[in-house]
């Protein structure tokens, strides 16, 4: 394109090339839509409608933008400037997230090259169509319009042009409109990343004005605001509003970390003129008057240029490491999500290999859990609900202690209390409560109904089984309960751990298709199982072995032996209840008498004494019958048929064995499955893109700490300085600073020992290698004690290498 008048602007190189890769880099992530997924550093234009900000857009792009103040914008319009060989303007659009991918295709093939300004309004129109937005409607859209300028006379900037904020509707701009462009400002505004640009009219009181209210709710202590006042020749030279105005340039009113800028619109007569002439018209009426005591830095469109350029640089370079981790995260949760859709599954083989991928991964979490190795995030807390309940092994350890501890105090249907506890209240629920008496006249009533060849006093050997049949009733509700609920503890571990690995509705699939059968065959296999193991008990004669068996029965008997002595000998003594016989003194009793109380013999119902034998027996019995329930139904029961095999409630083995319509029943995947997973891809790749990209800027800038500023040679008439605040490492910065700032021969060689010695001690010398052009620092091992400085310096004229010093 042929350069006008109107496009020529003079500006000076601000940026090391470094930079400017930088400032391209991000701008290629917001062309790719990062600044969608993640907040990137930009400039946001912000102002009240009619604040001028179309006006400064063109003095600082030096593109004439069409401006209707009777119509709201609907989109923001993002202008990248860039220093070029050659002119160019292209104007792209830059979809919104919220568009479907055939709309997000048609929209980034909306590319117009331009070599004509004359058409830029035409272009913006059809712009405009592109994205569905026209004219007096209210359609709104996320979609960006990128217009690209480049150019030998441009500076290196990228500007966010946001809508005017409206004061009140008309036939042009409904209610509605007012709100949504306030949302969308305020959006933009309160990214953390963002500079506010905010545009304040002098044609109005600015503490009237929406924009510095927003400003200072988004931004509150000013830390990323930069202040600009239009059309300061609106206002009566020497009057009250001029000096209120001149006061808030010098930032001494409204006060922002970034200052204030002071700019000269074109007004409505002077609309034509070039940009030259507008630059002059600028220069000579801020040179005068009240404006005239501003500093040149704070007034004018050249250096407005120059400062915003170094606040986006400065704003990016601070950002950039904490712009990565947020990227880190974004990627990390997205591909959290693809992972757990699964991979691509349209076809039998992709459904099958979903399948085989979810089976080793649950087989990996069954394993742990049954093992009690809970280190896999899936775990979670423990205090937590669903924590524990994935914590297959404690809870079958909980639920079978508490199985033991039940079957000791309910397993039995009656609880028989010595004569002593006979009292004793019964519970509300359990065992039936019998004294002894009681449960003997109960077994004399079996044993007169199961007489056989035994002689008087002793017992027939099957009444222990009956009356051992009947006191383990119990046991088998117990069990099965007990069954229940650790079936149940195993299907919620199942659940948990598909839902944690896939998707909720494929989890849902499997559950039903594969798992729940399963299950419910392995929890009738399970009761199954307790019947077994309780048959031997239901009939036939007690069997054991255990020695355990007569042990007891010598316990209960020597206990009950002594409770009968003791109960003979207290009312030998006519004793009291609560009286001990411990603190009575026995010198003066008669011998004959007390061997007489105690021997005397209280039974005399033979069948009587024949069923107190056989309850101690069956007593004895029942407590090693029940240790041996306890254990196998928890080893043969739940530990051998489900809570072992659980891993092998779905294997690869299986996936293998099953037909394709079986497969496409269980892993084929929902449409609203494949619109995420490409969604997500998408969005996959660009952060990854973005990752990339800014990784690479931060291998010297990971030195760095506070507001970076890319590493530079000043070149002025008198001397060459050389900038090392970046550099966050003190010692480096000084070590770095004292090697260039106290060399008497010039600047390619400059002997110094490194590292610097702490101790006084001899040390070996290596070669610090500062690359300005790469940004980097080096130390080679070696006998060459010699710092290598780039050719920027090296080009300098002698007597600024003589002059060169490090500085602060």
């Amino acid at each position: 394109m042929e350069r006008t008048t109107e496009t020529k602007t003079i500006l000076q190189p601000i940026h090391h090339p470094s930079d400017v890769r930088l400032l391209d880099d991000i701008d290629k992530l917001r062309s790719h839509g990062v600044s969608h997924l993640v907040a990137l550093p930009q400039l946001v234009v912000c102002g009240d409608q009619s604040s001028g900000k179309s006006s400064v857009l063109e003095a600082i792009s030096g593109i004439p933008f069409p401006t209707k103040d009777n119509l709201c914008t609907r989109f923001a319009t993002e202008v990248v400037l860039r220093r070029t060989s050659a002119d160019q303007v292209s104007v792209t659009i830059t979809p919104g997230p919220g568009r479907k991918p055939t709309e997000t295709q048609k929209l980034q093939q909306f590319n117009m090259m331009l070599t004509d300004l004359t058409a830029f309004a035409e272009v913006l129109e059809e712009a405009k169509t592109t994205m569905g937005v026209v004219d007096g409607g209210s359609a709104f859209t996320d979609d960006v319009l990128r217009i690209d300028i480049s150019g030998p006379d441009r500076p290196h900037l990228t500007i966010v042009d946001l809508p005017g904020l409206i004061h009140s509707h008309n036939k042009f701009q409904s209610a509605e409109d007012i709100e949504l462009v306030r949302s969308l400002v305020q959006r933009y505004m309160t990214s953390r990343r963002s500079i506010i640009l905010a545009i304040v009219s002098a044609k109005n009181d600015y503490a009237n004005q929406i924009v510095l209210k927003m400003a200072r709710q988004a931004d509150p202590h000013g830390l990323r605001t930069l202040g600009i006042v239009t059309k300061p020749d609106t206002l009566s030279a020497g009057s009250d509003s001029e000096s209120e105005f001149v006061s808030l340039a010098r930032n001494e009113d409204v006060s922002f970390d970034l200052g204030w800028h002071v700019l000269k619109n074109r007004d409505y007569d002077s609309r034509h003129v070039s940009s030259e002439h507008r630059d002059q018209s600028e220069t000579a009426f801020l040179s005068q008057g009240a404006w005239s005591q501003l500093p040149r830095a704070v007034v004018g469109v050249a250096s407005l240029r120059s400062r915003l350029s170094k606040v986006l640089l400065g704003q990016i370079k601070h950002e950039l490491p904490d712009l990565i981790m947020d990227i880190e995260l974004k990627l990390s949760n997205c591909r959290t999500e693809v992972r757990k859709l699964g991979q691509k599954r349209q076809t039998t083989s992709e459904q099958r290999s979903f399948l085989l991928h979810l089976a080793q991964s649950y087989q990996h979490l069954a394993r742990a859990a049954i093992d009690g190795v809970y280190g896999d995030s899936f775990f979670g807390d423990p205090l937590s609900g669903d924590g524990y309940g994935r914590r297959v092994r404690a809870s079958v350890q909980n639920l079978g202690l508490e199985f033991a501890e039940t079957m000791r105090t309910r397993g039995h249907r009656y609880q028989i209390a010595s004569q002593h506890d006979a009292n004793a209240l019964p519970r509300a629920s359990g065992p039936t409560h019998m004294s002894r008496n009681q449960y003997l006249e109960h077994a004399k009533s079996l044993l007169i109904r199961s007489r056989g060849r035994e002689i008087p006093g002793t017992f027939n050997p099957m009444l222990i089984a009956d009356l051992f049949h009947e006191q383990c009733t119990p046991w088998r509700s117990i069990a099965l309960q007990f069954v229940e609920n650790i079936w149940s503890a195993a299907r919620d571990f199942l659940e948990s751990a598909f839902n944690h690995l896939t998707q909720e509705q494929t989890a849902e699939l499997i559950m039903r298709e594969l798992v729940d059968p399963d299950l419910q065959q392995r929890l009738v296999n399970m009761c199954a199982k307790v019947d077994s193991i309780l048959d031997q008990y239901k009939s036939g004669h007690p069997i054991t072995y255990n020695h355990y068996f007569t042990e007891t029965i010598q316990n209960v008997r020597t206990k009950r032996m002594e409770d009968d002595l003791t109960q003979k000998l207290r009312n030998f003594l006519h004793l009291r209840d609560g009286e001990a016989l411990e603190e009575l003194n026995f010198t003066k009793l008669k011998k004959s008498s007390l061997i007489s109380a105690l021997s005397a013999k209280n039974e005399v119902d033979m069948d009587r004494y024949a069923c107190g034998e056989a309850v101690d027996c069956m007593l004895a019995f029942y407590r090693v019958a029940m240790k041996n329930v306890v254990d196998n139904v928890a080893t043969q029961c739940w530990e051998d048929l489900l809570i072992k095999p659980l891993p092998d409630i779905l294997t690869p083995a299986k996936i293998l064995e099953m037909e394709a319509f079986e497969i496409d029943r269980i892993a084929k995947e929902p449409a609203i499955n494949t619109d995420q997973r490409n969604s997500l891809t998408r969005t996959i790749q660009i952060l990854e893109l973005g990752l990339e990209t800014c990784r690479k800027h931060v291998s010297f800038r990971s030195l760095r700490k506070s507001q970076p500023c890319a590493a530079a040679f000043d070149r002025d008439e008198e001397e060459a300085s050389f900038h090392l605040t970046d550099v966050g490492d003190a010692k480096l910065r000084n070590r770095v600073r004292d090697m260039v700032g106290d060399q008497q021969s010039s600047p390619e060689e400059v002997k110094t020992e490194w590292p610097p010695s702490s101790s006084g001690e001899q040390m070996t010398t290596d070669t610090l290698a500062f690359d300005i052009e790469k940004e980097s620092i080096t130390v080679d091992g070696g006998n060459t004690r010699t710092l290598q400085i780039s050719n920027d310096v090296q080009s300098l004229p002698t007597k600024k290498k003589k002059k060169a010093k490090a500085v602060e």
